[in-house]
């Protein structure tokens, strides 16, 4: 859009300054006014018509209309401006408008948005496809942006290109610079919007995942925690049983040194027991024998 304003304020610097009050009886009068007027004495225009009523002279109002290098220069720039219109039509809004440029790109802007928005309104009463680019266009605009700056989310673009191409639509279909002021507010207050919701759904998602993904993990280690815990119990019962086991030993070694000792002691005495028994046996012998028959 600044390109397109440098360029409008190039062609104002090129052309030669014309008296204003010729191009307010130009822009006011009819179309059928718009021919050049008769090189004549006389008034321009009746008194009737114009609002003060005065008296022009030929070489003022002869002097008001552009060469026709520069009438092609304007129409080339107007062509290059608005490719898909006629040019004829663009040679009439220029007649129109007097040989002012920025008064007939005022004028295409709104003969544009006009036919444009009749198109939305005829196919909005058969069909919901457009049938035109530019009513394309307007539908599209109009689902992203409404006409009192609020934000509509069903045609919202999915990509960068597709932003980039709506931007440009818009700056395109500014009439003025106030105009695109606003459209590209408006574009770049969607498309924060856009960026944030988007941004709060790829954390709200990151964030299921990952909560998802620790409670796999609490999961796992729930059930590692199980198994150590019935190993631990495991592992406690056999130690148990082991100590049981050394206590077993230790008293039945405990045991086994009383018997030995009572094994010894009953050795001692079964030996003391047969030396007086054998001294007995020698002290109770009787001297010689005797027939038994004697008694």
């Amino acid at each position: 859009m600044s390109a397109i304003v440098c360029g409008k304020r190039s062609i104002f610097e090129d052309l030669p300054t014309t008296p204003s009050v010729s191009k307010r009886i130009r822009c006011s009068s009819s179309p059928s006014a718009s021919s050049p007027p008769p090189p004549s004495s006389s008034s321009s225009s009746s008194p009737a018509r114009f609002s003060p009523p005065r008296s022009f002279p030929a070489s003022a109002s002869a002097s008001a209309f552009a060469s026709p290098s520069q009438s092609s220069r304007l129409i080339d720039h107007l062509r290059a401006l608005f490719p898909d219109m006629d040019g004829q039509v663009l040679e009439r809004a220029l007649e129109e408008c007097g040989d002012d440029l920025d008064s007939a790109i005022r004028s295409l802007n709104e003969l544009r948005l006009g036919t444009v928005d009749r198109k939305a309104g005829s196919v909005a009463g058969t069909s919901d496809i457009p049938s035109s680019a530019e009513a394309n266009l307007q539908l599209q605009s109009q689902g992203v942006v409404t006409n009192n700056g609020e934000i509509g989310d069903n045609n919202l673009p999915n990509d960068g290109a597709d932003w980039v191409e709506l931007f440009v639509r818009e700056m395109m279909s500014a009439s003025n610079m106030d105009d695109a002021k606003t459209r590209a507010s408006r574009v770049l207050e969607v498309l924060e919007k856009s960026i944030c919701a988007r941004a709060s759904a790829e954390a709200a998602q990151s964030f299921h995942q990952e909560n998802a993904m620790l409670k796999e993990q609490v999961e796992a280690l729930i059930q590692e925690n199980a198994i150590l815990k019935r190993a631990v119990s495991i592992q406690h019962e056999r130690q148990k049983e082991f100590e049981d086991n050394g206590q077993e030993l230790q008293r039945l070694k405990q045991l086994l040194s009383q018997y030995q000792e009572q094994l010894r002691t009953l050795e001692v005495n079964n030996y003391a027991l047969t030396v007086h028994l054998k001294q007995a046996q020698q002290s109770n012998s009787i001297p010689g024998r005797f027939h038994p028959d004697v008694f």
